[in-house]
């Protein structure tokens, strides 16, 4: 079986699939795994410019921005003037957005725990380090680019 297959195929259907279970448990959030991300990045921060979110999130400008207006609709962040550069703003979750990430991660760990039963811990511990060390390679290689 090619590598193609095994690891590129394989880890595109995980990532589907989890998106996919993700999502149906944000649904009645009205959130989706995208904007979840977005948000859950922001907590972790105080404030941030659009491009380092961008950098953060791994989210190109294009869908950043989309994602970020709707967001800022539903009142989970806010765009702030930036003193350091008047051409850009700062992103900041607003109170709201904070409570929703504190009711949803407890909530968003449980679904994962579930995925995760039954799996040594050694052996997630494995999959995480080959994870990240695939990631590692391939920034290097982009970075050749």
């Amino acid at each position: 079986m090619s590598m193609d297959k095994s690891i590129g195929s394989a880890s595109v259907r995980l990532s589907k699939k989890i998106t996919r279970i993700v999502n149906f448990h944000l649904k009645p959030y009205h959130i989706t795994t995208e904007q979840w991300a977005v948000l859950r990045t922001l907590h972790e921060t105080d404030q941030i410019t659009q491009k380092e979110l961008s950098h953060r999130t791994d989210k190109d400008q294009a869908t950043l921005t989309k994602i970020l207006d709707l967001i800022e609709k539903r009142g989970w962040i806010q765009r702030i003037s930036n003193p350091a550069d008047r051409r850009s703003f700062l992103i900041e979750i607003t109170e709201q957005g904070r409570a929703l990430v504190q009711e949803l991660t407890s909530y968003i760990e449980e679904i994962f725990t579930k995925m995760i039963a039954d799996i040594e811990q050694e052996k997630l511990k494995v999959y995480q380090e080959v994870m990240h060390l695939m990631e590692s390679n391939i920034d290097q290689l982009l970075d050749r680019e």
